[in-house]
């Protein structure tokens, strides 16, 4: 399991700086830290950066299956809280990875059991799947949302390690605030290389996932168009979008006054044609 973030005071030797970025590099979750002597840890890898009271930094799969879980919570009408219980214990179970094997027959993004009636390994490995069964389950247990996120998360997952969740909880909540939506601009993701698809083929893996994770609706053109009745909302979509931006082909994606590129992995602010209203959230694939 991975270890929680904490203050690391780097000694100003060589060894002991690869030493830390080894351990960086192990865990595949960053939480940035300055050190002494304004030393800090580089960014390794394709990854994207949350900020909402705090900073996260995932690796863009697990930023996509972050993304993914919160969306069905929403859709859900689970409150925030949810979230933060579902973030936390699938990064304690699996470091937001939709893993094919685990302890005993565990497999997926929670490590849930088919033995156990979770469900088949392949609808457990469906991230959407695993995570409407995670909160379906949630939501039964009386008096959840008083409870530590450790405690909450236990009752569903009954792990020999009950204390686990609880070092995931701040990272969660950031994680959780800026994909409902109550932050602004707060997920970017920077994508390098060749497009994962392009054209046609990505505005279609758009629709699909938008449909699959919030049951929306949208013609797979050149720009797909997202209507919103609120910021709030549309911050959820946006930041939804640029979750999933590496695998898909995203190239920008427009909202209100903001545009964020693939290519520098930034929001910056827009005027002019590309300004768009607060009702519309507009997405563009590369061609």
């Amino acid at each position: 399991m991975p270890a929680g973030p904490r203050e690391v005071r780097v000694k100003r030797k060589p060894v002991a700086i690869i030493a830390v970025l080894v351990l960086v590099g192990a865990l595949g979750f960053v939480v940035s830290q300055s050190f002494p002597g304004t030393f800090k840890l580089p960014h390794l890898g394709p990854e994207c950066t949350v900020r909402a009271d705090g900073e996260v930094t995932l690796y863009s799969v697990q930023m996509a299956n972050a993304a993914t879980i919160s969306a069905i919570g929403l859709r859900r009408k689970m409150p925030e809280r949810a979230i933060v219980v579902a973030l936390a214990t699938a990064l304690q179970e699996s470091k937001l990875e939709n893993l094919d094997t685990g302890d005993r027959d565990s497999v997926g993004l929670f490590q849930q059991r088919p033995s156990q009636g979770w469900g088949t390994p392949e609808e457990i490995q469906d991230p959407r799947y695993s995570a409407d069964k995670f909160y379906a389950a949630l939501k039964k247990v009386k008096g959840w949302k008083e409870m530590r996120v450790t405690d909450a998360a236990q009752k569903v997952q009954r792990s020999a390690y009950p204390n686990a969740y609880e070092k995931w909880a701040d990272e969660s909540a950031v994680l959780a605030k800026a994909l409902a939506g109550r932050a602004t601009g707060a997920v970017e993701c920077t994508v390098t290389g060749e497009p994962a698809l392009r054209g046609a083929a990505a505005s279609a893996a758009l629709s699909e996932g938008l449909k699959l994770d919030w049951g929306v609706d949208t013609s797979p053109d050149a720009d797909l168009k997202v209507t919103v009745k609120d910021p709030n909302t549309g911050w959820r979509y946006a930041h939804w979008l640029v979750s999933h931006a590496k695998g898909t082909g995203l190239e920008r994606v427009r909202f209100a006054d903001r545009e964020w590129d693939a290519t520098n992995g930034k929001w910056q602010p827009v005027t002019g044609d590309r300004r768009v209203g607060d009702d519309t959230v507009v997405a563009e694939v590369f061609h």
